[in-house]
Parts: structure tokens; C-alpha cells; sequence
């Protein structure tokens, strides 16, 4: 069971600025929206290059550091590693939220470590903390339809039909968020991966 004496820090990735806020590439920066939105939670500038809101899951589970790094996607090292000493938290503690187009659109994956799969944000944060050993809520998002290049589709804002789903996915990924930091990332894989595997 994790330690409710030492927070989580959760990062949420994208790229900074209006013009990106829908895109595909920012949905990791959405759940954590999510998130805030759940506790009551409101962000403030950090010295690291971040917006930060610092409160409980849900407003009475673990303690949680939510981030979003003002930096762009591919470096969102900095930021990161300066959050986790600023609050002196190791990389263990860190959950790291991003787009996966290995992962299908509205499915959620969790793991601890790996690559980085050739995500620019990742791979960044691996490079500043030394380390890949921190956990990842991977939210599905597809490949794009035919020969539409990932650049740019993860840079575009989800279609139609997929705004409407969108609501229940970022939910989904906030729920992993508060199961990892509150039950432990074998519980949380458990109810979540085995949801998502449901006919």
C-alpha cells in the first residue's frame, strides 16, 4: 500500500497555450484538469515551469501535487525534475499522464517503467530524472486513419465523435490517478485494465 505520509506528484503532459489545448497531444494535461476540478483544487505558477495545485484525491484520499509544465511537450524534463526536488519526492512517487497511439481511443493503460515508445515527453522526463522507473496512466488515442502522419494528428483537436466520449475517458484516467495513489499500481492495473477488457 503506497505511503499517504508522502505525496504523488502527477504531471500531466501537453503543449502550453490555447491554440494546443484541444489537440490529441494534450490530454494528459486534461485529466489533470479533471482531477483539480474534483478536489476544488485551483493551479499556481511554480518557479519549476509548471502550474501546480496541491490537495487530496477526490478531497479526502492521498496527497497530490498536479502539474502541468509550461514547457512544450518534448521538454518536459526540466520541469519535472525540478518539481521532484523542489518537494523532495523521489521518481517512484511520480505518475506521468500522456497520450498513447499504441492505445486505443477511450482505453486506458498503467504501468511502472519501460521506454519511452517514442514519446517526446517521455523520453525528456527519463533524461532529466535519470531514471524510467516512475508510473505512466497511458490514455489511448489511437492511430490516425489512413496516411495522416502522427505528427499531425496527435497536434489536431479530437473529432466530433470522439468529444463526446472524451468526458467519460478523462474521468477514467483521473480514477487510475486516485487508484494508484490510494490502493497501489497492482490494485489499480486489476480494476482498470480488466474494465477495459470487458466485452
Amino acid at each position: 500500500m503506497p505511503d499517504d505520509a508522502t505525496p504523488w506528484l502527477v504531471v500531466g503532459l501537453g503543449n502550453p497555450g490555447p491554440g494546443y489545448a484541444g489537440n490529441r497531444h494534450n490530454v494528459g494535461q486534461m485529466a489533470i484538469a479533471e482531477l483539480a476540478h474534483r478536489a476544488s483544487l485551483s493551479f499556481k505558477n511554480h518557479k519549476a515551469g509548471a502550474s501546480v495545485a496541491e490537495g487530496r484525491g477526490g478531497g479526502t484520499g492521498p496527497r497530490l501535487i498536479l502539474a502541468s509544465p509550461h514547457t512544450f511537450m518534448n521538454v518536459s524534463g526540466g520541469p519535472v525534475a525540478g518539481l521532484l526536488r523542489f518537494y523532495k519526492i523521489e521518481p517512484s512517487q511520480l505518475i506521468v499522464l500522456h497520450d498513447e497511439l499504441d492505445i486505443p481511443f477511450d482505453s486506458i493503460k498503467l504501468k511502472r517503467g519501460g521506454g519511452h515508445g517514442g514519446h517526446n515527453g517521455v523520453r525528456d522526463i527519463i533524461a532529466a530524472t535519470g531514471t524510467p522507473d516512475f508510473l505512466r496512466v497511458r490514455i489511448g488515442i489511437g492511430r490516425p486513419p489512413g496516411h495522416q502522419p502522427a505528427a499531425d494528428f496527435v497536434l489536431r483537436d479530437f473529432a466530433g465523435d470522439e468529444r463526446a466520449v472524451l468526458p467519460n475517458l478523462l474521468s477514467d484516467a483521473a480514477d487510475a490517478v486516485e487508484l494508484i495513489a490510494s490502493q497501489g499500481l497492482t490494485a489499480a492495473q486489476l480494476k482498470v485494465h480488466t474494465v477495459a477488457e470487458k466485452p
